[in-house]
């Protein structure tokens, strides 16, 4: 199977990026797949800074996948550059891993909008187009995420909406989101599937690295826009007086719309002993960031879609405390992760709740298995192996809709040979004759009559 994997990509600093990486890692050694990644254009990710604060160097490529960077961010010429790509690969399968902002911030609306256009575009050009929705609008706080002209900004995305579901399929990563869509918008097309974790084998949490000696709290995100750490500021002091070995761990790098964000907190605390920033951290520096964590806080204002960090913190087997939000709510219940929820912006609700998990190893250790246990059952090899099995299930359909149109066509043809029908749009001489194609004899539009 030829699939054209549509999404930002490492090195990029975009959206999803580290998603898809774990997408194409499972897929790339499968010898029945021939991938290609059609990426975003790499830019100079100022947004995205190291521990001091300072922009990244430029990196290279991944070794062993098949990377053509035919797009760019904010361009409203991605549409084009993107068919044209797609033509030339001539894939069995576009699968699309998108956000709404995937193409373009909301500051570039026409462009933003065009590239949503583009899994539309490709059914019509006849390939299967695949697209993995992580949000819904109709989900977001568009206030807590900082969006402007809140009632328009909502009907331009319900006209986006409504031109994704012109794919062939979409999965949704949250039951709610399933359902809003089969609602409001009547859609036939969803499928319901899950964030997964990125290990092909998590390895269960070691709790002799946590508490030793510090009881470290992580927060990981990119951060600025609903994702923000002023809550977290001030309940801090609160969890130090009673757990005074706590040690906040901020990491991440700022959202491509905010740069400078986590720097203009850091700088606000500055003397804090009990705080490291460590900025954007690398792929390969994440397990021993998780496995050190005694919890993961997810200080949230609003949220869009299932969590990252949350699959993480199952991954690596680690308690979580969470602004008490229904996508969090939703996407608990639906994968039976372990979370203790906090009042959406009260600090003194927060440093409780952290609190509580910090003085107690008992409560630490059994959240730790609970979302472990989540973890295993959605490693990222069964998260691709569901979204291959639906592609192929929609390959066998249409071979078995073509093959229904040419035994149609036989049959006719034999009732044609037998003098039982007559076709008056079209004489039976230049049908014997071979003049016309099977799928023109099957579509013909002609009245038949009986002998």
């Amino acid at each position: 199977m030829k699939i054209c994997l549509v999404t930002a990509f490492p090195p990029s600093g975009r959206q999803l990026n580290e998603y898809a990486f774990y997408i194409a890692r499972e897929l790339q050694p499968d010898p029945r797949i021939n991938l290609t990644i059609l990426a975003d254009e790499l830019d100079n990710y100022e947004f995205a800074t190291d521990e001091n604060g300072n922009p990244l160097a430029g990196q290279n490529e991944l070794h062993g996948f098949d990377v053509v960077r035919c797009w760019k961010f904010n361009n409203p010429a991605t549409p084009f550059r993107l068919l044209r790509a797609i033509q030339k690969v001539k894939p069995d399968v576009v699968w699309f891993n998108l956000v709404f902002s995937t193409f373009a911030t909301p500051d570039h609306p026409v462009a933003a909008f065009a590239g949503l256009c583009v899994p539309a575009l490709t059914r019509a050009l006849g390939c299967y187009a695949h697209v993995t929705l992580h949000h819904i609008l109709e989900h977001v706080d568009l206030a807590g995420a900082g969006v402007r002209q809140d009632r328009v900004f909502r009907l331009g995305s319900e006209l986006a909406t409504r031109v994704l579901l012109k794919a062939n399929s979409v999965s949704v990563l949250l039951s709610a989101y399933q359902q809003t869509l089969l609602e409001k918008y009547s859609a036939q097309n969803i499928l319901l599937g899950t964030h997964g974790v990125f290990a092909s084998r998590p390895s269960p949490p070691d709790f002799s690295k946590r508490g030793n000696p510090d009881c470290r709290i992580l927060a990981i995100g990119h951060w600025g826009t609903y994702k923000r750490l002023e809550t977290l500021m001030e309940a801090l002091p609160a969890v130090l007086k009673k757990v005074p070995n706590a040690r906040l761990v901020i990491a991440g790098a700022n959202h491509h719309t905010k740069p400078g964000y986590w720097e203009s907190i850091r700088d606000s605390q500055k003397g804090n002993q009990r705080i490291e920033f460590r900025g954007y951290v690398a792929e390969h520096d994440i397990p021993d960031l998780f496995r050190t964590s005694s919890v993961v806080v997810m200080p949230y204002d609003s949220a869009t879609g299932s969590s990252g960090p949350a699959h993480q913190a199952c991954e690596f087997g680690v308690p979580m405390v969470c602004a008490d939000l229904a996508d969090f709510r939703t996407m608990a219940a639906d994968e039976e992760m372990a979370v203790s929820f906090y009042k959406t912006g009260d600090a003194a609700d927060l440093a409780d709740k952290l609190a509580a998990v910090l003085e107690s190893p008992d409560i630490q250790r059994r959240m730790s298995e609970q979302n472990f246990s989540a973890a295993v059952r959605m490693t990222m090899p069964n998260v691709v192996r569901n979204y291959l099995r639906w592609f192929e299930l929609a390959e066998r359909k249409r071979a078995l809709g073509a093959t229904s149109e040419i035994q149609t066509f036989r049959r006719w043809s034999r009732l044609l040979r037998s003098g039982g029908l007559r076709i008056s749009a079209a004489p039976p001489s230049r049908l014997m004759a071979g003049d016309m194609s099977e799928r023109e004899v099957v579509r013909v539009k002609a009245r038949v009559i009986e002998e």
